[in-house]
Order: C-alpha cells, then sequence, then structure tokens
C-alpha cells in the first residue's frame, strides 16, 4: 500500500463499482467514491467494502474531479484517478508502486497510463487510450471542458507506465448509447464555445494533450461538417486496424466513431442554423 488516495466518480455504477475498488484497494491508502446521486445500490456497496463515501451535485466531468480534488481534504502525497469502469491489474499495482518509490523527489510528477479497453466483453486491439492517471497531490487539474477534458500538471513533467488500466464497462447497449448521446451535447457546446464564441483553452503543458487538441480543431473540425464522421470512422476502422476486432469492433466503431461524430455535427447543426439552444447542464437520469 502507498501514500496514494484513489477518487472514483460515480452515478449508477453497481455492475462496476466493486471490481473498481477490489484492484485498488492493496494499493491506495485511501479510495474516495464521489456519488452524484446514484439511485442503485452503488453507494451501498462502496460503504460495505469500507471506502469513504461523499455526495456532490454533477454537472460535467471536469467539474466533478476539480471539486473532488478540491474538497475531499486530501492529505497523501499522490492522488489516483479512476472511474467505475476501470481497473488496475496487479501488474499496474506492482509498477505503480516501484515508479512512486523512485520518483517522490523528483520533477516527476504524474504518470501517463494506457488502457485495454473492452467493448460486449471483448479486449479492442483497434481502440487506443491514454490517461495521466495518476498525479502528485496539487499538482494537476483538470481542463475546464465539458467534454474532452485532460489532467494539467502545473509543472514538472509526466512519464508513462508500460503496463495498462482494464476499462471494462459491464453495463449494456442502451447505457452505451445513451451516454453517448449525452456527450455529444457537451461536444456540440464546447465546440460552438470555441469555434463561435472564441473560448480558448487554458494552456495544454502537456505535449500528448497539446498534440491531441491541435488535431482535434485543427484537422478534425476544419473537414466538413457529416462527411468528417465517415472519414473519422474509415481511419478507425480500416486505417488503425478496428476491423480486426470482428463484429464487436464493428459495432464499437459504427457507434462511437461514426454515429456519435455524425450526431455532434447534428447538434452543431441544430444550434446554428435552427436557433436550438443546448439543455442545461445535468447528469445523466
Amino acid at each position: 500500500m502507498r501514500d496514494i488516495t484513489a477518487i472514483i466518480p460515480t452515478k449508477d455504477e453497481e455492475l462496476n463499482i466493486r471490481r473498481c475498488i477490489e484492484s485498488i484497494r492493496e494499493l491506495a491508502a485511501r479510495i474516495i467514491v464521489v456519488d452524484s446521486g446514484s439511485k442503485d445500490r452503488t453507494a451501498e456497496i462502496a460503504e460495505e467494502m469500507g471506502v469513504e463515501v461523499v455526495f456532490h451535485a454533477f454537472e460535467y466531468s471536469a467539474k466533478q474531479w476539480n471539486w473532488a480534488f478540491d474538497n475531499c481534504d486530501l492529505r497523501t502525497g499522490w492522488v489516483l484517478r479512476i472511474d467505475a469502469d476501470e481497473a488496475f491489474t496487479p501488474e499496474l499495482c506492482l509498477e505503480v508502486e516501484k515508479a512512486i518509490d523512485c520518483h517522490g523527489k523528483d520533477d516527476v510528477n504524474g504518470f501517463w497510463v494506457s488502457a485495454d479497453y473492452f467493448f460486449l466483453g471483448k479486449k479492442l486491439h483497434g481502440r487506443k487510450k491514454k490517461k495521466l492517471i495518476i498525479f502528485k497531490t496539487g499538482m494537476a487539474r483538470m481542463e475546464d471542458r465539458r467534454r474532452d477534458a485532460h489532467m494539467i500538471l502545473s509543472e514538472g513533467r509526466a512519464i508513462e507506465l508500460k503496463n495498462a488500466f482494464e476499462h471494462h464497462d459491464f453495463k449494456d447497449l442502451d447505457t452505451f448509447v445513451k451516454r453517448y448521446n449525452w456527450y455529444a451535447t457537451r461536444e456540440a457546446q464546447d465546440y460552438v464555445d470555441y469555434a463561435v464564441r472564441g473560448k480558448q483553452d487554458a494552456a495544454l503543458s502537456d505535449k500528448k494533450n497539446q498534440s491531441k487538441r491541435n488535431k482535434k480543431f485543427g484537422v478534425y473540425y476544419k473537414a466538413k461538417p457529416f462527411h468528417r464522421a465517415l472519414l473519422f470512422f474509415i481511419y478507425n476502422y480500416y486505417l488503425r486496424g478496428g476491423w480486426r476486432d470482428g463484429k464487436e469492433g464493428m459495432i464499437y466503431h459504427v457507434l462511437s466513431s461514426f454515429w456519435y461524430r455524425f450526431l455532434v455535427d447534428a447538434k452543431i447543426y441544430e444550434y446554428m442554423e435552427k436557433g436550438k439552444e443546448f439543455d442545461e447542464l445535468k447528469a445523466i437520469e
């Protein structure tokens, strides 16, 4: 066990929360579940497992994370941010322990960790994601964006660990589609803020984050609306090898690369051409 506080935001995560907590309970000295009003047994399960549970109303993910960083009385040297549908492997836990012991007093203030993504029970090789998931307390915050927000180190540098965590959501496709519809609204709002209202990003000190944002607004959103969703699907499914993951890969990329991105463009069109205002921010029901 290391000098780490793990924070897990939740909303109706009874299918995922036990696995998440079990995977890190021997690593983190303190585990806090920040629940936004679950109607299932999420909070009850967490309390039964002996972790702290606090409640805070949800607006969007970045605000929830930053509220937790500011209000959970973080006394450990390190913070681990982990979603309820994610879990650490024993190999990753061991690597984190060694990395923390090695970098406790130098300028390495965070660790990038890649994800093994599972969809409909199958690991997808054509889906890549890395997150700044562990950092020294007080050295990082989430940028204030409704969607696609990144952790930003205030100083120092981050290094990448070799082992991956697992992202494995046990909920069904109905939940997936509902969540991505919610994401699409937030993505459209961020686009309008950037392209129409001229809101600029906070400084992105990490080169990985800056590269991702430059590609998004400097390449993807420069392409023609609606057509870019199809191009994005072709890129992810054919050029990056999503097709190798069988039916699960096809379903995932059709929904996340094409349908989701097409829906974002539709919501941008509805706002800009039809005068439809965005709904007030609130958690997914």
